[in-house]
C-alpha cells in the first residue's frame, strides 16, 4: 500500500522525486488522493489550462519553508539578548532604530549584520509601489482591521498557527483586545506615507521590533514540550509568514468587495509588491513568494485543502476570545454603548470572513445585527467608492478621513496605551 501510494504521489508531483516533505499536520496525502478534489483539479485544468494547486517545485519549497526561520535576527536574539538580558538588549535596539547605528559604540557584530541587512534596499524594490501600497491600507482605515481580524480566525483552527499563541497568551483570553490593537498599530505604523522607505521612520523601527518579536516567540515555543516540529515545523515559519502576507494583500483586497470596499486588479498587484518589501523588512525569505493573483489563489487553495483542525482547545481559546473582547462588561455610558457596537461590528466582520462549516464549531455572538448594518450601508459603500475613483479631490478628503477615523478608533480602544511588541517574556505555562 505505502509504495502504491508514493508512486501515485510522485506521479501527481510531476517528477519523479517523490512528494514535498511538509510537516505531518499538513494533510498533503489526503488532499493527494481525495477524489473529490482530483475531480477539480482536472476541471480546473480543463477549464484554465492550470492546476488548482501551485507548480510541484513550488509546494517543494513552500514545505521546506514551513523548516525555515530567521537565521539573521536570532543570532542577534542569540547573542545580544544571550549576553546583556533582555531589557538591556532591548534598549540597545531601540536606541539603533531612534538614533542609528552609529549612535552606538562598538556594536555588537550580531546588531551590525541585522541593521547591514534591515537597511540595505533589494534592487527589486519599486518606490511608486511601495507608496502606492502603502495608500491602498490608508485608504482601506479600519476596514483593515476588521478583514485581518476576521480571516485569522479561520486559521486558528491549525495548531501551527495557534499553539505559538496560545503558550504566548497575547491573542487569548483578556488580552486579546490588547494585543490585536498591537498588531493594528503596526498596520497604521507601516502604513504611513514613506513609511517603508524612510530611514528612521516610525513604520521601520515597529517592523524591527516586531521582526525581534517573532524571534523570541519562536525560540520559547519552540523549547516547550507541547511543541511537535516534526508535526508542526518551526514556530512562526518562512511558510506561514507568507501567508500572513498574503492576508495582507490578496485575501483581503477580495474579502473588502463582501462590504463595499473595492480594490481592483492593479491594486492587488501593487499589494503584492508593498508586503513582498514589508516581509522582507519583517525577516521574510521564502524561496518562492506568488507575485500573481493565480499563483496566489492556488497557494491558498493548497494551504485550505490541506488543513487538519487540530487546534483543539487553543483554537478555541482564541476563536472565541476575539469577538468578545470588544465588549467590556464593567464599562459604562458612551463607553459601553462603543464597545457593545464594536462588538456587534466585529461579530459580523467573524462571520463574514469565517467559513460557515468553521464558525458553527466554536460559540459566537449574534452576527445578524451587524450584517445587517454592513447590507444597508451598502449603497453608500458603492456612492463612496465611485465618487473617489472620479474625483481626485475626493479621493484626497476620503483618504484623510480614513486615517483619522482609524487613529481615532485606535486611541479609544487602547485608551491611549502605546504598543510595546513586548518580547523577553515567558510563556503563561
Amino acid at each position: 500500500m505505502g509504495v502504491t501510494v508514493s508512486s501515485t504521489l510522485s506521479s501527481q508531483d510531476g517528477t519523479g522525486s517523490g512528494a514535498p516533505a511538509f510537516p505531518t499536520a499538513v494533510a498533503y496525502d489526503a488532499a493527494m488522493s481525495s477524489r473529490t478534489l482530483t475531480a477539480v483539479r482536472a476541471a480546473a485544468r480543463k477549464i484554465t489550462d492550470k492546476d488548482l494547486f501551485p507548480e510541484p517545485e513550488h509546494l517543494r519549497t513552500f514545505a521546506e519553508d514551513m523548516f525555515r526561520t530567521d537565521p539573521v535576527a536570532e543570532r542577534f536574539v542569540d547573542e545580544v539578548y544571550g549576553s546583556l538580558g533582555p531589557e538591556a538588549a532591548r534598549a540597545l535596539l531601540d536606541k539603533a532604530l531612534t538614533d542609528g547605528l552609529d549612535s552606538i559604540e562598538n556594536p555588537p557584530p550580531a546588531l551590525v549584520e541585522l541593521f547591514r541587512e534591515f537597511e540595505t534596499v533589494p534592487d527589486w524594490v519599486d518606490p511608486q509601489l511601495i507608496a502606492e501600497g502603502e495608500e491602498i491600507w490608508r485608504r482601506w482605515g479600519t476596514f483593515l482591521f476588521s478583514v485581518a481580524g476576521g480571516e485569522t480566525l479561520e486559521m486558528y483552527t491549525e495548531a501551527a498557527v495557534a499553539k505559538p499563541l496560545s503558550l504566548a497568551g497575547g491573542y487569548a483570553g483578556d488580552n486579546a483586545l490588547r494585543r490585536f490593537l498591537e498588531t493594528a498599530r503596526f498596520w497604521i505604523d507601516v502604513s504611513q506615507p514613506g513609511a517603508l522607505l524612510t530611514p528612521g521612520s516610525e513604520g521601520r523601527a515597529t517592523a524591527m521590533r516586531v521582526r525581534v518579536m517573532h524571534v523570541w516567540v519562536r525560540r520559547t515555543v519552540a523549547g516547550h514540550p507541547e511543541w511537535d516540529r516534526e508535526r508542526w515545523g518551526e514556530p512562526i515559519s518562512q511558510s506561514y509568514q507568507l501567508l500572513t502576507l498574503l492576508g495582507g494583500s490578496i485575501v483581503p483586497a477580495l474579502a473588502l468587495w463582501l462590504t463595499g470596499v473595492q480594490t481592483t486588479r492593479r491594486e492587488i498587484r501593487v499589494l503584492f509588491h508593498y508586503q513582498k518589501y514589508l516581509g522582507y523588512l519583517l525577516g521574510v525569505r521564502t524561496q518562492w513568494y506568488p507575485e500573481t493573483i493565480g499563483d496566489s489563489l492556488r497557494l491558498l487553495a493548497f494551504v485550505m485543502s490541506t488543513r487538519s483542525h487540530d487546534a483543539g482547545d487553543d483554537g478555541k481559546e482564541l476563536i472565541e476570545s476575539f469577538p468578545a473582547a470588544f465588549a467590556s462588561a464593567d464599562a459604562r455610558g458612551l463607553v459601553r454603548l462603543r464597545g457593545r457596537y464594536n462588538a456587534m461590528m466585529y461579530a459580523a466582520y467573524s462571520t463574514i470572513y469565517m467559513m460557515p462549516t468553521t464558525r458553527f464549531r466554536y460559540r459566537m455572538p449574534n452576527p445578524l445585527p451587524g450584517i445587517a448594518l454592513i447590507v444597508l450601508r451598502w449603497p453608500l459603500m458603492m456612492a463612496v467608492e465611485t465618487l473617489r475613483r472620479v474625483s481626485p479631490g475626493f479621493r484626497r478628503f476620503h483618504e484623510r478621513l480614513m486615517c483619522r477615523h482609524r487613529e481615532n478608533w485606535h486611541r479609544w480602544q487602547s485608551s491611549g496605551r502605546p504598543a510595546e511588541f513586548a518580547h523577553g517574556k515567558g510563556l503563561r505555562r
